[in-house]
């Protein structure tokens, strides 16, 4: 996710020609469908850099309130621990007759033949090592991006995705705590994989810097995917990202919905209906050239609680007009 703090000095490190041929590639990967056509279009959307924020999602068009802007799949999705028996290993979908104490600490499902298919790169790879004592150590300390991590691991060991896929995204400033933290959970994670012969030459790209540089990006970018039962009219504003705490079905990281800024009083939301794939929706109406930003958090919050949350999890002081006005 974009933030308004930090952003303008991050994306300095970004030159034009850069920009562009991301954004390009960004907007080509995802589509929408125009009202009354069956093809796919490229979404109503440019990307642009500002010198408020850095990088910043605008409306190409007028979009009306309740229309389906895009879709996006995750670059990477792991489901929480405490539900890996209850929802598909790859795409989160809740799985029928299933709960919390089905099938033992390795048994994993999937809800389709495609999912399956889908996964097969990396699930082959990750089923080959014995993942007990990471996983333990993300449930005794109550961590879920390290499992983001790992299974960005396998997929890139497995040659299913790019060492560097989110290098685009920007990433946290660790403190030295965290940075220490995060020392460890690389030498645990290699190990784990070391443990289990895998080639060096496909671990190469395993280090304490690509570890931590992985981990910066996901802790301020991933969503926390909570499914809706019903229509997108059932859910109003939808939370990003609690910072520490596992809940929901699990979490992902997104490219291009990682783009859009926040606000307090958003004109987009993010909705998860079935599985992990977002959709992004109006809440209103939106003209052509007007910015197009989500709550990370629940909106529904006092601005107190707002404030502080929006600092500790994403470190920034937010100057929404809802803010600015102690709303």
């Amino acid at each position: 996710m974009s933030r308004l703090a930090r952003r303008s000095c991050w994306s300095l490190h970004f030159k034009n020609h850069y920009h562009i041929k991301t954004t390009s590639l960004l907007l080509s990967s995802f589509s929408t469908f125009a009202p009354h056509s069956t093809h796919p279009s490229p979404p109503p959307i440019r990307v642009e850099l500002t010198e408020y924020a850095g990088r910043a999602v605008f409306a190409s068009r007028r979009i009306g309130a309740g229309e389906l802007i895009h879709t996006a799949k995750p670059a990477v999705a792991h489901p929480s621990l405490s539900m890996i028996h209850t929802v598909c290993y790859s795409c989160l979908r809740k799985l029928p007759n299933r709960d919390s104490t089905s099938g033992g600490p390795d048994d994993v499902s999937f809800c389709s033949i495609q999912c399956q298919q889908l996964s097969k790169k990396f699930y082959d790879v990750e089923k080959k090592a014995d993942w007990s004592s990471f996983n333990e150590y993300c449930r005794l300390q109550g961590l879920k991006y390290p499992l983001l991590v790992k299974r960005l691991a396998c997929q890139v060991i497995s040659g299913a995705v790019a060492y560097d896929i989110l290098d685009v995204l920007q990433p946290e400033i660790p403190s030295s705590d965290k940075i220490s933290r995060m020392k460890k959970e690389a030498a645990l994670l290699r190990s784990t994989f070391e443990d289990s012969d895998f080639e060096s030459e496909k671990m190469a790209f395993l280090t304490e810097e690509w570890y931590a540089g992985v981990l910066a990006r996901i802790r301020i970018n991933a969503f926390r995917i909570e499914l809706a039962i019903g229509s997108y009219e059932d859910l109003l504003s939808s939370a990003a990202a609690l910072v520490e705490a596992e809940s929901a079905v699990g979490n992902a990281v997104y490219v291009l919905p990682s783009l859009y800024n926040h606000d307090c009083d958003p004109n987009v939301n993010i909705l998860w209906i079935e599985n992990a794939d977002a959709k992004i929706k109006a809440l209103r109406d939106i003209e052509e050239g007007e910015e197009l930003r989500i709550c990370y958090i629940d909106a529904s919050m006092d601005y107190g609680a707002r404030q502080r949350i929006l600092h500790q999890g994403f470190g920034f002081e937010c100057n929404c007009p809802r803010c600015v006005s102690k709303d």
